[in-house]
This record gives structure tokens, C-alpha cells and sequence, in this order.
């Protein structure tokens, strides 16, 4: 269980403390899923949105988005009896990429959150997690509720192995994200157990 029990941050008594970043484009709701599933008042670094960072960030499929994250979202949820799981939702423009190396130190993986709308936005942090061998899963965030691709189809698109986990991922239903946080955690304890039998 050491993979697991690497985490920032005092754990109730007792529990294991498993850290996970939520990551993945701009607006693609990773401050809703950290939201939705949270035990505790969230905390949120939003500020609103200006006609300067509409010059640099795109807003065409997010026209409603009235805030962005500019440091980090923080959560917690009692995924068992025994694991707490601690969520930083990481801020999705790219000029603020920087702060993925602190978020991500000692978590066990990654929730990626995917917009079919835009899926290129989810590629810097595929890339990201790949290129330090990190388990991640891919959420697919069906906006408006529509479930217009198959996952199949959005494996090929994103060109992503077989082995990592892709699933439908409603950022506002607590039963999508803990199903998400649930594939991730199961892939990291998949991949430890992997490097024990190595």
C-alpha cells in the first residue's frame, strides 16, 4: 500500500491518505467534479473572468464560464471506511501549467476530464502523466447530459492504451465521479501490484 499512502496533509485517525489530481483542459468542469463529490466546503482559487484572460483563453464552447481556477481546487472524500481521498483540481490554461509539478508531487494518479467538444484540450495532460509513468484515468464530461461519441471512438481520438481506464464522467453526479475516482484508484493499486511481482 505505499503508492497509496503517499499524501499531503493530516488523514482522519486511522485512515489512509491518498492523494489524486483532477486535471484536463480549460472549463472542462474539474472544479465541479472536486464540488460535487467533496465531504467538505471546497477550497476554490476562482477569480472572475476578465476581457484579459478572454484574449488568451477560449471560450467558445464555454461562453457561460464566468470564473477560472488560477491556483488550484481542494477537496476531500471518504472513498471507504478506510481511504480518504484528497482532490487538487489543477488550474486548465496552459499558461499555468507550471504548478502541475507541485500539485501532482506525491499524488498516486491522475482524473483526466475530456470535452468530445475539444478533445486536443486533453492532451497536454495525457502527455503530462504519461511522460512521468503516473497511473490516470480519462473521464469523458458529457456536457448537457449527451453521450455523443462512443468511448471506443474517444480512445482512438486521444490515442490512449487499452490499459488505461476511460469511462463516461458527469462532472455533476456524485455517482460518475466517484466511479472515476474508483478506476483511478483501482489502476494505481493495479500498477503497484505489478511492480511488486516485477
Amino acid at each position: 500500500m505505499s503508492a497509496i499512502s503517499n499524501s499531503s496533509g493530516p488523514a482522519p485517525s486511522g485512515k489512509i491518505p491518498v492523494k489524486i489530481v483532477v486535471a484536463g483542459g480549460f472549463g472542462v468542469g474539474k472544479s465541479t467534479f472536486v464540488n460535487t463529490v467533496s465531504e467538505i466546503e471546497p477550497l476554490r482559487s476562482e477569480a472572475t473572468m476578465t476581457t484579459a484572460s478572454a484574449e488568451l483563453d477560449d471560450l467558445s464552447q464555454v461562453s457561460t464560464k464566468q470564473t477560472t481556477t488560477v491556483a488550484m481546487d481542494f477537496g476531500r472524500v471518504a472513498l471507504t471506511p478506510e481511504i480518504v481521498l484528497y482532490l487538487f483540481g489543477t488550474p486548465g490554461q496552459e499558461r499555468f501549467q507550471f504548478m502541475w509539478n507541485e500539485l501532482s508531487r506525491g499524488a498516486i494518479g491522475a482524473v483526466i476530464l475530456a470535452d468530445t467538444r475539444r478533445l486536443s484540450d486533453c492532451f497536454a495532460a495525457i502527455d503530462y502523466f504519461e511522460s512521468r509513468s503516473m497511473p490516470f484515468v480519462v473521464g469523458i464530461n458529457p456536457f448537457d447530459g449527451r453521450r455523443t461519441h462512443t468511448v471506443d471512438a474517444i480512445r482512438e481520438a486521444v490515442q490512449v492504451d487499452q490499459c488505461v481506464p476511460m469511462l463516461y464522467c458527469d462532472a455533476r453526479d456524485r455517482g460518475d465521479v466517484k466511479n472515476g475516482l474508483i478506476a483511478l484508484v483501482e489502476q494505481a493499486l493495479l500498477r503497484e501490484r505489478a511492480k511488486t511481482h516485477a
